[in-house]
Order: structure tokens, then sequence, then C-alpha cells
């Protein structure tokens, strides 16, 4: 957290927080939503201005019932998430990044649902792969050490009691494999505790 944004909560820590207003799209684009686009249930205007955006990663953070928010001086901001607290994406390099490429990420677990959604994990950091960079990644895919055909990988997803070991094998990622399990949806927001829409009445307890 930024000292700036230290010093404001010491000085006024008692400003309303914020609900419905900031979101982060399944594509990494940090949204901004005012009362039209909350009132029509609309995606909101895309923010692109670089400083704000560096503000808003450098001061996002989660409370304890796993409600994301941007701290925004004094006032917290609560995100609503269309996917996950975070959104992967694939480098050049063959490796993968948050947000953007505002973050290196190393994940240690995969996992794949029916829907096809590709998403990582770190620690008790999620991310879900923006799917345009999920045709980057069939290729990285191995059944028992060997490239899976898509059709291979249908039935693999479909089939819960398939045998083999499917893994993620980034090339530029210096020999790393990443083992992939199957999901189903909502398991892992269930898993890893996350609300993807934070209102006052599950935001709740302890800061």
């Amino acid at each position: 957290m930024d000292e700036i944004v230290k010093a404001a909560l010491a000085k006024w820590p008692d400003v309303p927080h914020c609900y419905g207003w900031l979101a982060l799209d399944a594509r990494g684009n940090w949204r901004m939503r005012d009362e039209r686009c909350q009132a029509l249930n609309l995606p909101g205007d895309i923010i692109r201005h670089p400083t704000l955006l560096a503000f808003i990663v450098r001061n996002y953070l989660c409370n304890e019932q796993g409600c994301w928010y941007f701290q925004n001086g004094p006032q917290r901001v609560y995100v609503d998430l269309e996917a996950t607290p975070f959104i992967a994406t694939t480098t050049a390099q063959g490796s993968f990044a948050l947000q953007h490429g505002e973050q290196a990420f190393t994940p240690e677990l995969a996992f794949l649902d029916p829907q096809g959604r590709l998403q990582l994990s770190s620690g008790n950091t999620l991310a879900q792969l923006d799917d345009r960079d999920l045709a980057n990644c069939l290729p990285w895919l191995t059944l028992d050490q060997q490239v899976i055909s898509d059709e291979a990988l249908l039935a693999w997803l479909e089939d819960n009691n398939a045998a083999g070991q499917l893994q993620l094998r980034p090339p530029g990622a210096n020999g790393l494999c990443i083992d992939v399990q199957r999901c189903e949806e909502h398991q892992l927001m269930r898993e890893f505790g996350f609300v993807q829409k934070p209102r006052p009445e599950n935001t709740a307890g302890k800061p």
C-alpha cells in the first residue's frame, strides 16, 4: 500500500466504503461503472490512464471475507470481479503475467473447467487466463509428456475417470511443468474464498 494512502487512512479512518463502481473484467481491464452502468448492468468504461492503473494495482487488497478492493486514499472501493481476482496473460517469452503485464506470474497449478476456461494458481493467488491467450497455451499442454490433440483434450475434460496426467509446459518457464486438474464452474471461487460482487451484506466483519 502506498505511504500516501496509509496517511490518508490515518487521517480519515471512517470514510464510507464504495460498492459497484469499479470492476475487473475477464480480460484484465479495470472498468469504471457509473450509476447508469450499474442500473443497466453494463460493464462500464475501461480505465486507460497508466498512472491511475498503476495506482490501483499497488493498492489492490483483500479483506478477511474474500472481498477485493482498491484502497483509494481513505476510501475503500470494492471491486466487482467478472472472473477471478487476477487475470493472467501470456508473454512473448512464453511465460505468464498478471493484469496486462503489471506483475510476473509463475503458476504452481492449473485448472480447466467444462467451458474451457484455464485458471492458474500460485499460493493464494488465482488468475483466469484471458480467453484470447488460450490458443497460445494449447500447444503447451501434454498428456503423459506427449503433446495432446484437441480431440484428446476434449475427451479428457469430459471423462472424470480418464487416465493420464495433463500438464502445462510453458516454453519460457525454464522447464516448469504445471499439473492441470479438472474443475467445475465456481468450484475455485469456493475453494479460494473470494467474493465476485462485494456488497455491504458480505463485507461485514473485520476490515
